[in-house]
């Protein structure tokens, strides 16, 4: 009987040990995994997105300051003009004519002042004739003026130096005058320079300053990239929304849930390559530093004390052993951000995610009844 209880004991020792073993297994096997990045050196840049359209530096809308029938256009699409080169023509007949009644009429009222003049001065005419007279001939003197640059605007000139781009208008259109409508004969461009004129979120205009650099494509282009440079911001909206006296604004800023501003950049174009109303996408260039120390955005944690990264170092057993070390950030770049403050140094290893193993069909439940077999009675 004696013997027996010891198989007894000695099964029961032997299960509690092998429970342990399996237990501390178990718990080894579902211990925290870690994927982890080290901490680098490396020039950061942060850039703002935006999208713009090419422009050329100046342009101008070629309109007749009188209503007249185009009798010749003398330059084409493309024609590269000078300011003050006669570019067309229109028809003057009305306002020759007109010029002519008005010479007429000048020269009758000279007559008749230059009698009344000598009449006056032996008394023949009263002081009130020969003012009268001086009125008649002031008015048409200047309606000679008048007509004599009626006559005049019928020749159109070039108001700048640059290329006409676009087709002009063909003889025989009717070009009207008007400070609201009028008839547009051509338009000229200096495309020596161009412009990108992009509208950039309130979330990141705070970034942008005049001065700093930027890259941009075009579709027409996608494997060259081209250099800009900031050069103006504009200190409203893009739909004037905080006036609220104007109901167009107000109606379209309570529709519109994103607000804009317009940034203007300077594009050099050497190569002639970009043309009006081409989409840039560019990227400005808002933030950089060399050779900073930096860690991935996606190992950033913070709590109450502040920003922290999980150092993984190995213990005496070869095991992975996470620690905080509470670190400073500076720039952020699309993946990385800069540490100005912490013990971190190159190379060490920190954890960008955790997850649990898996367990097995062996994990998972309590002990299998066959490592507790009752021993036989």
């Amino acid at each position: 009987m004696k013997w027996k209880i010891l198989i007894v004991a000695a099964l029961i020792i032997g299960a509690a040990v092998g429970y342990k073993f399996y237990t501390d297994k178990v718990v080894d096997e579902t211990a925290k995994t870690y994927e982890t990045e080290k901490v680098v050196r490396m020039n950061l840049t942060k850039t703002v997105s935006a999208t713009g359209t090419i422009q050329p530096r100046d342009s101008v809308e070629v309109s007749g300051k009188v209503t007249a029938r185009i009798k010749e256009i003398l330059v084409e699409e493309n024609d590269h003009v000078t300011e003050g080169q006669i570019v067309a023509i229109l028809d003057g007949k009305d306002f020759e004519a007109k010029l002519d009644q008005a010479n007429f009429t000048l020269t009758n009222a000279r007559q008749k002042l230059e009698r009344t003049e000598r009449l006056y001065k032996i008394g023949a005419k009263s002081l009130e004739e020969l003012q009268d007279a001086q009125y008649e001939y002031d008015r048409a003197k200047s309606a000679v003026e008048l007509a004599e640059d009626d006559v005049n605007q019928t020749v159109i000139t070039a108001p700048m130096d640059g290329v006409v781009v676009g087709e002009p208008k063909t003889p025989g259109t009717m070009a009207v005058q008007g400070s609201t409508n009028p008839t547009v004969i051509m338009r000229i461009a200096d495309l020596s320079e161009k412009l990108v004129k992009a509208k950039v979120d309130e979330t990141d205009i705070g970034s942008v300053r005049v001065g700093e650099p930027a890259t941009f494509t075009v579709d027409a282009y996608p494997d060259k990239t081209f250099r800009a440079e900031v050069t103006k911001i504009s200190q409203t909206d893009t739909t004037n929304s905080w006036d609220t006296n104007n109901s167009t604004s107000s109606s379209s800023s309570s529709s519109n849930a994103v607000i804009y501003y317009y940034v203007t950049f300077a594009a050099p174009d050497e190569e002639n390559l970009l043309l009006p109303a081409m989409t840039a996408r560019l990227d400005i260039i808002v933030g950089q530093v060399v050779d900073a120390l930096c860690v991935p955005i996606d190992a950033l944690k913070t709590d109450a004390k502040g920003s922290y990264v999980e150092r993984i170092t190995k213990d005496a057993q070869g095991k992975d052993v996470s620690e905080k070390v509470y670190i400073t950030v500076g720039l952020y770049g699309e993946e990385f951000v800069e540490v100005t403050g912490g013990e971190l140094k190159p190379g060490d290893e920190i954890s960008v995610t955790y997850e649990a193993a898996k367990k097995t069909s062996s994990q998972s439940g309590s002990m299998p009844m066959g490592g507790m077999r009752r021993p036989p009675m």
